[in-house]
């Protein structure tokens, strides 16, 4: 009957376990000089040779011909353990067994002597699965046991175990294996086993296994069946696996934003009967080991999981930031663990390499990140964010009343819009209606009751200057658009979204003081920075003409714009009406001329 390889290729003795020398080497000493412990306890990742390493020890300490700490594994003892025939050592899955129950059961069993070997083995996998009643039965025997006896526990998850038994245990680590060393041994297994198997197989199924030695032989004897040649090709086939090009084909779209072409590579791929899961899975492992070249260029490369020529990864380097590259990973491992529950895993996978493409329609903070960082890429490099526009300055019209009125634009130059604008500009939500501008008329000239002679043609009068908004002590925010749209180039550009947004800023001038009323505190904390506090005011120095004006900036509604009230005519000088009546009175005399 035919035995998987993994099965058939165990280790029997201490030498052929790979990768783990530094435990190997002192259970051999151990064994040699007879100073074997009472108990052990084995940790470590799945497939890393706990449970061999436990099998060899139990024939170790009973064999007898040991072979400088290796079992002969050709005496009684070594043969009847290897299969099952002496009782007197005992595997247990403490998944099956993990009750109070079986644990007194074995306590009591314990205390007895071996029939047939030395000591009595108990070797209990995956002892993390016991009760918490169950562990308070083993301590006391671990604490104190008969001479007999020796526990070997295993465990994959050993911060489930209690300090109370690990205190108890002489404790040995098991490490992942290198891809080197699983390689290596996967040629020496292919060749006795007849299998041909090429290097770069092998250096990809070793990748595959991620440190487990056990499943880099079962994926070598799945992609080992009925084929003649065991290569690159045939296990990215048989696993359905994207392989190293396409998964840097598909990376590097994603750099370009190139959401279509990357949904269309991932369809091609999905049709071809690979797994979405591992498409992501090898995006998010190329995504870390750029991520690793990027914060640790000299150091970094023993920690890359290999598969990728240098070109290939300073190309796609170049093209990402760090915080681009942290908010795909976390895209990506935010949507693994829930393809296993999903519905429609196509769809998640797509939902998925949309966000990658695009880091707007990403709302996490990792998202934001990159966002912000591809803003201050951009102007580093000189490129605006949106397309430049004159600066309005803030004219105001002279109006008998100290409030400044609002400008108003001319119906035949409609606003220009910008290349990138933000959407609320797009949409503004209607302002409240602005009181109507008090109409200006002409001076009227001097009434004389006889005709008047013929003047001289005036000179042109000079062009005045342009009016400066004056602080009369009544708060004013008429002002506030076109101020805020001449910001550009003075604040941080980061900023000027919110300052634009009627709905999130509202700026009211007022006794010398620049206060802007704000939507919330986040808003607050966008503002209140000293660069942008130091451009407001640089503004509104312009803006006003006045020296130091303060900056604040306040959560809450914006106060209603203060009325000024009316200015009474000066005291000595007469009235419109009493004008008027004194106009009609002089006209009723031939000898009076009102000047």
């Amino acid at each position: 009957m035919y035995q998987a390889l993994y099965r058939k290729w165990r280790p029997r003795t201490f030498d052929d376990v790979v990768g783990q020398s530094h435990i190997t080497d002192t259970l051999k000493q151990q064994v040699a000089s007879d100073r074997l412990s009472h108990a052990y306890l084995f940790t470590g990742t799945r497939g890393t040779g706990k449970t061999t390493c436990a099998k060899i020890l139990s024939r170790a300490v009973n064999c007898q011909n040991p072979q400088n700490g290796n079992p002969c594994n050709q005496c009684p003892a070594c043969l009847g353990i290897e299969n099952g025939s002496i009782l007197d050592v005992l595997e247990l899955d403490a998944a099956s067994n993990n009750g109070v129950d079986q644990v007194r059961a074995l306590r009591d069993e314990a205390v007895y002597t071996p029939a047939a070997v030395r000591k009595r083995v108990y070797i209990v996998d995956e002892v993390h699965m016991l009760s918490t009643p169950a562990f308070n039965a083993l301590l006391k025997i671990l604490e104190e046991p008969p001479a007999h006896l020796m526990f070997i526990l295993a465990t994959t998850e050993l911060h489930k175990v209690p300090a109370t038994i690990k205190s108890r245990c002489q404790q040995f680590s098991f490490k992942r294996i290198l891809p080197g060393q699983i390689s290596q041994r996967l040629s020496y297994v292919a060749q006795q086993e007849g299998i041909d198997l090429t290097s770069e197989g092998a250096a990809l199924l070793a990748r595959l296994a991620d440190g487990g030695l056990r499943d880099a032989l079962s994926l070598l004897d799945q992609c080992s069946g009925g084929q003649a040649t065991v290569d690159e090709q045939t296990i990215l086939d048989t696993l359905g696996l994207a392989g190293n090009l396409e998964t840097a084909a598909l990376m590097e779209k994603i750099a370009l934003h190139d959401t279509g072409a990357a949904l269309d590579t991932l369809s091609r791929l999905y049709a071809n009967g690979k797994d979405v899961g591992s498409v992501l899975e090898e995006l998010s492992s190329l995504a870390r080991d750029l991520l690793l070249r990027k914060t640790a260029p000299q150091g970094g490369a023993a920690l890359l999981t290999g598969g990728y020529d240098e070109t290939t990864m300073r190309a796609l380097g170049e093209k990402f930031t760090p915080q681009r590259l942290l908010q795909i990973l976390r895209t990506l491992q935010s949507t693994l663990p829930d393809l296993a529950r999903s519905a429609n895993r196509r769809t998640d996978a797509e939902l998925c390499l949309i966000r990658l493409c695009d880091e707007r329609l990403d709302d996490s903070m990792a998202g934001l990140a990159a966002r912000i960082a591809r803003l201050e890429e951009r102007l580093a490099q000189g490129i605006p964010a949106a397309a430049p526009a004159a600066p309005a300055q803030p004219v105001v019209q002279a109006a008998p009343a100290p409030a400044a009125a609002p400008v108003r634009s001319a119906p035949s130059a409609p606003p220009r819009q910008q290349a990138d604008t933000p959407p609320w500009e797009e949409e503004r939500p209607p302002l409240p209606p602005e009181p109507e501008e008090e109409p200006s008329y002409p001076e009227m000239p001097p009434v004389h009751t006889q005709a008047p002679t013929q003047a001289p043609t005036p000179a042109p009068a000079p062009a005045a200057p342009a009016p400066v908004v004056q602080d009369s002590g009544a708060g004013t925010r008429a002002f506030w658009p076109s101020f805020a749209a001449g910001l550009r180039g003075k604040v941080p550009g980061a900023v000027l979204p919110y300052l634009n947004n009627p709905a999130k800023v509202t700026g009211v001038w007022k006794n010398n003081t620049l206060t802007l009323w704000v939507d919330t505190e986040f808003t607050r904390a966008m503002l209140n920075k000293p660069a942008v506090l130091q451009g407001l005011g640089q503004a509104a120095e312009q803006c006003f003409a006045v020296s130091a004006p303060r900056v604040s900036v306040v959560v809450g509604k914006a106060p209603e714009e203060e009325t000024a009230p009316p200015q009474s005519a000066p005291s000595g000088s007469p009235s419109g009406d009493a004008l008027d009546a004194l106009l009609a009175f002089g006209e009723q005399f031939d000898n009076i001329t009102i000047r």
